[in-house]
């Protein structure tokens, strides 16, 4: 009776600290939810107002400061260069488990990370130097080939660590029944990786949806993204505070939902190619 006591009472107090890290982790994001409900004066009150008249004058600032034009670049820089990922990717990392001889596919692999070695602002100026002599500069199809180089070893990576689990006796019955290679990446492959893929996928969208760094600098003016229009909120004047909350709460919006709808496959994803 002692011991089982004594474990309810670990029990509770591990779920305690467990809720306690999970609210101080969302909280930040709630309480930008929050404020973005909030007017200006409100959002910047000391001490902060916990008790006031919700307004959505925030959310239509955002709305009628160009949101639909800022939110079709993301789609596309996000969705697009994710789809030319996984169509060079899943191949790359086809041939690397299937093709190649275990030293041969380690070197490759090693060779496809160490682009992520380096650290963006160190590529920043040859890309900027070579993007503008291509005439290239502030063009929604520089960044999705930028994003599409950021995130193909991303996509190599996890494709390749759930493909060592596939069974090969399938894939070998594939190839006995006539099957190229295309067809048995498309009709074998793809399907059983599905969890793994779909991961990888998510990742890329959501970190080419998040980013900022090549977005301020390649695609500032013609075509710019969603974190653009939340520095463009900065000014003299300025910061701010309510509506880049609302702003923010409307960006946050697709990666959250899309995580939601697929952390099944989020889940299987980033631990099925650990487990043997």
């Amino acid at each position: 009776m002692g011991i089982e006591a004594t474990r309810k009472r670990s029990n509770l107090l591990w779920s305690v600290l467990t809720y306690l890290l999970v609210f101080f982790l969302i909280f930040p994001v709630l309480w930008m939810v929050i404020t973005g409900f909030k007017t200006e004066i409100a959002a910047i009150s000391i001490p902060p107002a916990l008790f006031f008249q919700p307004t959505l004058d925030q959310f239509l600032l955002a709305f009628n400061g160009g949101f639909s034009a800022y939110f079709i670049n993301s789609v596309l820089a996000s969705i697009v260069s994710t789809a030319i990922a996984m169509t060079l990717g899943i191949p790359a990392a086809y041939a690397m488990v299937f093709h190649l001889r275990k030293k041969s596919s380690d070197d490759m692999l090693f060779f496809v990370l160490s682009t992520r070695f380096m650290p963006f602002a160190a590529i920043l100026v040859p890309l900027y130097v070579i993007i503008t002599r291509l005439n290239l500069l502030d063009n929604i199809i520089t960044l999705i080939v930028v994003y599409t180089a950021m995130n193909l070893p991303l996509i190599i990576w996890m494709a390749r660590s759930y493909f060592l689990d596939l069974p090969k006796e399938v894939l070998e019955g594939a190839w006995l029944d006539g099957c190229s290679t295309l067809q048995t990446i498309v009709r074998v492959v793809v399907p059983m990786a599905a969890p793994g893929l779909t991961a990888a996928a998510l990742l890329a969208i959501i970190f080419a949806w998040n980013d900022f760094f090549f977005a301020v600098t390649l695609t500032y003016t013609n075509s710019p993204t969603l974190p653009i229009m939340v520095a463009a909120f900065t000014s003299n004047e300025g910061l701010f505070l309510a509506k880049i909350s609302a702003l923010s709460t409307l960006i946050i919006i697709v990666p959250v939902a899309i995580g939601i709808y697929a952390q099944r496959y989020l889940v299987q994803g980033l631990t099925g190619g650990a487990l043997k």
